[in-house]
């Protein structure tokens, strides 16, 4: 498994070259066996290769741009790339980027080399992972069963999961990087909106859209945090015995799949023997989220603006995507000005009971992977699995704040994501807790 420390260390050792590790993403990506077919909207083989070419040559005159340096990495379709098109999985877009969207120029600041463009929900909205027009990447974890990846980071989760890169860019607006992270397995990380710029990045909802990575530990996106944010500071290396955690006595604990309930709970203990102190308050705002996301909330009135000029093209759209685009023209101006004041509300409360612990975790999602079956069985069937999968992770979009998503199930079960949330701001803290919690699970 790829980490960023482990391959800075190689890399400065000469052990291996940033040629090699480009090199093995490709085959992975190209490889039969995989979904790098259905994870992958482009690849970029030969700019890879060149860019890693120029990477190995300066490291041999001893020059390093940061810890990511040589490292692959994906982007999700929604990113800009200046000389490419833009099509955020869609079949009606096309982009032309003059630029590099704001995090992507950061990342091609330090060093990361692009290995290609990946799938993702049409136009971003969606939780459960499906696209009719480029494909729908299976679940690593059940591929037999071609269970969803979760989305709308769909492909890029799946490449995270399957070894195709280093680190997948996202973004997520109500769980776009921390579904599709947790059901596949991956550790993924919601920054605070504010933090990482979303120029060049396709909106979906200017007021809560975030950029992210997903990776295969917290050290990994942390790292990566730390280019995209501008703070590059090291996380401060913290005990998981003394932790503060709020556990949400709210709906964000109940009807859990059973190998949901199971692993979460098998976290919670192996955190309490180590010394975590968790206190189980009552969270009723987490109970109210038919008032948030009435018509599609915040992000479906903005997102009727967004596609105002596709408005002749609404019938090339993915069916599932048009209706919800549909929902948010049900809004009104008042509901919309109503919406602002009640997450202002929401931000006061949620706060208040934050105050005194270092976290709130939750599970990511109340279940385990569906079947890409199960979702397209009928509409009525896609907007249950959507609005499940999504219905903690949104919570924290509508708090303004940040969260990472762990895996928590044990090896060859059906991955569970555990997600360590704090309030706006509290990044970095947030990072340092959920690596300690990474610690605790991964210990005996």
């Amino acid at each position: 498994m790829w980490t960023v420390a482990q391959l800075e260390r190689d890399l400065i050792a000469g052990r291996t070259t940033s040629r090699e590790l480009v090199e093995q993403a490709l085959a992975k990506i190209a490889a039969p066996y995989g979904e790098g077919a259905r994870s992958f909207i482009k690849v970029y083989e030969d700019t890879a290769r060149a860019d890693a070419d120029y990477v190995d040559r300066l490291r041999k005159q001893g020059v390093r741009r940061s810890p990511i340096d040589g490292l692959p990495v994906s982007l999700k379709d929604l990113f800009d790339v200046a000389g490419d098109v833009t099509r955020a999985g869609s079949k009606v877009l096309a982009i032309e980027a003059k630029q590099d969207a704001g995090a992507v120029a950061r990342l091609r600041a330090a060093g990361a080399i692009f290995v290609g463009r990946t799938n993702m929900v049409e136009f971003a909205f969606g939780g459960v992972g499906l696209n009719p027009h480029y494909g729908t990447p299976r679940n690593p974890w059940d591929r037999r069963s071609a269970r969803v990846p979760g989305g709308s980071s769909s492909g890029a989760a799946v490449a995270q999961a399957e070894g195709m890169c280093v680190m997948a860019l996202g973004s997520d607006t109500r769980g776009s990087i921390r579904q599709p992270a947790a059901l596949c397995g991956v550790v993924g990380f919601k920054p605070t909106a504010r933090r990482v710029p979303r120029d060049g990045a396709f909106p979906l909802s200017y007021t809560l859209d975030s950029v992210g990575p997903l990776a295969n530990s917290v050290p990994c996106c942390a790292a990566y945090d730390a280019v995209l944010s501008g703070e590059g500071a090291e996380l401060p290396a913290i005990p998981a015995g003394g932790l503060r955690l709020l556990l949400p006595r709210s709906m964000a604990l109940e009807d859990l799949d059973p190998e949901v309930g199971k692993a979460f709970e098998r976290a919670l203990k192996k955190l309490a023997a180590a010394g975590a102190q968790i206190s189980e308050v009552a969270v009723p705002a987490f109970n109210r989220q038919d008032e948030y996301f009435k018509g599609g909330g915040i992000a479906g009135a903005e997102v009727v603006l967004v596609h105002k000029p596709y408005a002749s093209r609404f019938k090339e759209y993915d069916p599932r995507v048009g209706k919800r685009i549909a929902m948010g023209s049900t809004l009104s101006a008042a509901d919309f000005v109503e919406l602002l004041h009640l997450r202002a509300a929401y931000l006061r409360e949620i706060e208040a009971l934050a105050a005194p612990h270092d976290a709130i975790v939750m599970p990511t999602t109340p279940c385990i992977a569906p079947t890409i079956a199960e979702t397209e069985a009928s509409d009525d069937a896609y907007f249950r699995w959507n609005f499940r999968i999504m219905r903690n992770s949104g919570l924290i979009n509508f708090l303004d704040g940040c969260a990472v998503t762990l895996p928590c199930h044990e090896h060859g079960t059906a991955p569970v994501g555990f997600m360590v949330c704090g309030t706006g701001g509290s990044d970095r803290r947030i990072l340092a807790v959920a690596a300690a919690v990474e610690r605790a699970l991964s210990a005996g």
